[in-house]
């Protein structure tokens, strides 16, 4: 693909005509692919698939998720993740090889309400996505304030090489957790950087699809 990684696209617009496989919002017209909706082009891998604008988050496998715990069985948790489908965390994913549905206390870990960083370790449609938190950084998040944009404008929150993220985050002097769910965690230990951090990405959520949004946002870091 010729231009950046992600690239806003309209319906009918070509993604790329490399030799990729067409995944959601998209459809093959000789060796092109193009766009069938409004929102975000994404080439990962051998793959291409358009994350619309607006809209429930769609899971894709490696994907970094923010999860909340809504109820647990015996044996996992299951997680909202801003979907159509729950996100499915075993317990013995948490508790180890030695996890004991009989033994071992699911609530002593992860109770009803508790945010989570988690990554998607398999989804094939037919059922929900299973996660899991075996890798750095993952796992119960045990501070910070939830904020919220829609799955497609998250690109144009992390900016291009970092660019906007970087500089919210040296603005406010806050730290932002970002899922490409749409759920973003920001810590912060001023009260008016975690405001002003809020902000920022709610100006994004609202005005991603406006030109020059990315430098609004910096002119409001700016003036405060």
């Amino acid at each position: 693909m010729a231009g950046a990684r992600h690239q806003n696209v309209m319906p009918g617009d070509v993604i790329t005509t490399g030799p990729y496989r067409p995944e959601e919002h998209t459809v093959l017209d000789g060796k092109r692919i193009l766009a069938t909706a409004v929102g975000v082009s994404e080439i990962r891998d051998d793959s291409v698939r358009v994350v619309p604008l607006a809209g429930m988050y769609y899971p894709r496998v490696k994907d970094f998720v923010i999860g909340k715990v809504v109820s647990h069985t015996s044996l996992s948790w299951e997680l909202e993740i801003n979907s159509c489908y729950v996100g499915f965390l075993p317990a013995s994913d948490v508790f180890g090889r030695d996890f004991s549905a009989h033994a071992d206390d699911l609530t002593s870990h992860l109770a009803k309400g508790d945010m989570v960083a988690a990554r998607v370790a398999n989804f094939d449609r037919t059922r929900d996505p299973l996660l899991t938190v075996q890798d750095r950084d993952l796992g119960k998040i045990d501070i910070g304030e939830l904020a919220s944009l829609a799955p497609g404008k998250v690109p144009h929150l992390i900016g291009k090489n970092g660019s906007t993220i970087r500089a919210i985050e040296e603005s406010c002097r806050a730290t932002l957790a970002v899922g490409d769910n749409g759920w973003v965690v920001i810590t912060a230990d001023d009260p008016d950087g975690l405001l002003k951090a809020e902000r920022a990405v709610r100006m994004i959520d609202e005005g991603a699809h406006e030109a020059g949004i990315s430098e609004r946002v910096r002119s409001m870091l700016e003036t405060g």
